[in-house]
């Protein structure tokens, strides 16, 4: 059996992605299964998703610990602790990220075995250069991760348009996801894995057995402070919004609309970003009436 986990962010498509490679599998001949695992928040938030590829029923379920792929969508998620998009990943396995900085550089940085075969690639400019935004990369990581599984190219490909139909997107759009996606995989060189591959299956949950508490369990209660502040969301940024106080008129419309209340105004009037909350959804770019707040991509150096 092949266990690929795929990681990202809210906005790139991740569980898409997972759903190419699944069809494309099942198209293939294959069983397969595939599915996301997420929490309330908005766009931005980590994501991960799980799809399982065998040549028999594939009985596992739940979450994957020890995958044989990992393909990741943002850079950035390899510096998060709560997310961990390394774990568990075998010895001799692959990884697939979405970065502009080279493959042998983010080996060493974040100290991958050498028996991981490591591979890089800028899709985000190449998104921005095909399909004029960077954050769908849903069929240029599912094409990837085709490619890593060992499927058919043409399958990748058709399983990419056939999952892009169903979630609506225009006939436009998805040939232009379909050129994305070709253009990726004529820049991959990545020796794929086998379906045959051996392996210990994924470990069974215990049984849980339910019990009786006392009622008073359940009342509403606080056991601790506030610590939102605590959470820096900042790093789920893709883009970030800067604002150009000489064109601000004072209207506050962005610190109303801040869904996140990381506008905050100063002793003048004037609003300034909380960058270590603000999750790059660019409400106020699009709310600012005389466009004092423009979009820079987000740079993250090491």
């Amino acid at each position: 059996m092949l266990r690929v986990r795929f990681h990202g962010r809210g906005g790139h498509g991740m569980k898409t992605a997972s759903r190419i490679l699944g069809t494309a599998a099942f198209r293939s001949g294959l069983f397969a299964q595939d599915s996301p695992v997420y929490g309330a928040e908005r766009r931005g938030a980590p994501i991960a998703a799980f799809t399982r590829i065998d040549r028999t029923l594939v009985l596992e379920r739940g979450s994957i610990a020890a995958p044989d792929i990992v393909v990741i969508a943002d850079d950035s998620l390899l510096d998060d602790p709560l997310v961990a998009p390394l774990s568990g990943l075998a010895p001799d396995g692959i990884l697939i990220l979405n970065s502009a900085n080279p493959a042998e550089a983010v080996r060493e940085r974040y100290s991958i075995p050498e028996g991981v075969r490591v591979f890089t690639l800028d899709v985000t400019e190449t998104a921005q250069r095909i399909l004029g935004h960077r954050a769908a990369v849903s069929a240029a990581m599912g094409a990837l991760s085709c490619r890593a599984a060992g499927i058919a190219d043409d399958a990748a490909l058709s399983a990419a348009r056939e999952e892009l139909s169903e979630i609506g997107l225009p006939e436009a759009l998805i040939r232009k996801n379909e050129e994305l996606a070709r253009a990726c995989l004529a820049a991959a060189d990545v020796p794929p894995l086998t379906v045959d591959r051996p392996g210990a299956p994924e470990p069974s949950v215990p049984l849980s057995v339910p019990a009786y508490d006392d009622p008073t369990v359940g009342t509403p209660s606080v056991y601790a402070p506030g610590n939102m502040p605590l959470r820096k969301t900042g790093g789920w940024r893709t883009v970030r919004p800067v604002i150009d106080l000489a064109l601000c008129n004072q209207c506050w419309i962005c610190f109303v609309r801040c869904p996140e209340g990381a506008i905050s105004l100063d002793e003048k009037d004037n609003p300034h970003i909380d960058y270590d909350h603000c999750k790059g959804c660019l409400i106020c770019v699009e709310e600012c009436p005389t466009k004092a707040v423009a979009e820079e991509k987000e740079v993250r150096t090491w």
